[in-house]
């Protein structure tokens, strides 16, 4: 049985509302202008971190975000704080609440970092377990999971620490229980620490000893990340040039530099380049699709 023009036209607009709501749906995702900003509290903020969502490279905005003047950076186990970041070294460092140091210690959670983040754990990071069982599968001879040269050096400063009562372990206790686990280089840009598997209470990650190798209470805990620097691009160069933030927008989340005038642009500040006004670019859509539906009702009356 054929359809008449009506039904086709009744069909096709039940086909074409589905995406109307999305893109509707979609609005709020796109960036406003002045939402983005070049500092999160004291951290300076320059591509491809952006301080929400629309700012910096959409890659990294899944991860990066300013919350109340603290930078955050968010992974499967958790959210955790950007205490610093060495823009010339593509480096950050970030702090787990709950991961132990020489002052604190405590029961922690795992920590995991996504394989197909664009950040690698550096060489820097020394990775710690504590309070481990001796039934703990790091301590397997067979595979060498820990580093019993200098690493020993490190299970005694931290052990020395009066922290490490808040474990469940006395001051000066033996080391048999800590291992300083393998470099994590080898598994590439993904990394999972999971202290239930390896039967350990807590860990901690120091990626420099100060000025004091000897004293626990000077060394730097943290877990140092390398970032991709690649996304870098001449486009953005010409926006930052022209006083703007680089950033993405639209469904396609295309470049978009975010300019304080009120008016973002396709490539700078300057004038050159399209540009548009908060939700411009997803009105237009909507737009397009209605006036569609309405050139398919005129259509079937000619």
């Amino acid at each position: 049985m054929s359809l008449t023009p009506t039904a086709w036209l009744f069909i096709n607009i039940l086909l074409l509302l589905p995406l109307v709501h999305t893109v509707l749906a979609t609005a709020h995702n796109t960036p406003i202008n002045g939402t983005c900003d070049d500092t999160c509290g004291t951290i300076p903020i320059k591509y491809p971190f952006g301080t929400g969502f629309g700012c910096g490279h959409p890659v990294f905005a899944r991860y990066i975000k300013c919350s109340s003047g603290t930078l955050q950076f968010s992974t499967g186990t958790g959210i955790y704080t950007i205490s610093s970041i060495d823009y010339p070294s593509n480096t950050i460092v970030v702090t787990d609440p709950l991961m132990s140091t020489c002052s604190s210690m405590q029961n922690s959670g795992s920590f995991i970092l996504d394989r197909t983040s664009p950040f690698i754990i550096t060489s820097d990071d020394i990775f710690v377990l504590l309070g481990c069982s001796t039934t703990s599968p790091v301590f397997d001879t067979d595979e060498e999971l820990c580093d019993t040269g200098s690493g020993s050096r490190i299970c005694r400063g931290l052990y020395s620490c009066k922290g490490v009562t808040g474990i469940g372990l006395p001051q000066n206790a033996p080391v048999s229980t800590c291992c300083v686990y393998g470099s994590p280089l080898s598994l590439g840009s993904g990394y999972a620490l999971d202290l239930p598997k390896l039967q350990c209470s807590s860990y901690t990650s120091i990626y420099g000893f100060g000025d004091d190798e000897g004293d626990p209470m000077k060394w730097k805990f943290g877990i140092s990340l390398q970032y991709n620097d690649s996304y870098d691009t001449e486009t953005c160069k010409d926006c930052e040039a022209s006083g703007g933030l680089c950033g993405f927008a639209g469904l396609d989340q295309s470049f978009a530099c975010v300019c304080k005038n009120g008016a973002n642009s396709s490539n700078n500040c300057l004038g050159r380049g399209y540009a548009w006004s908060g939700t411009w670019g997803l009105k237009i859509q909507v737009k397009m699709i209605l006036g569609g539906i309405w050139l398919s009702w005129m259509l079937l009356f000619l």
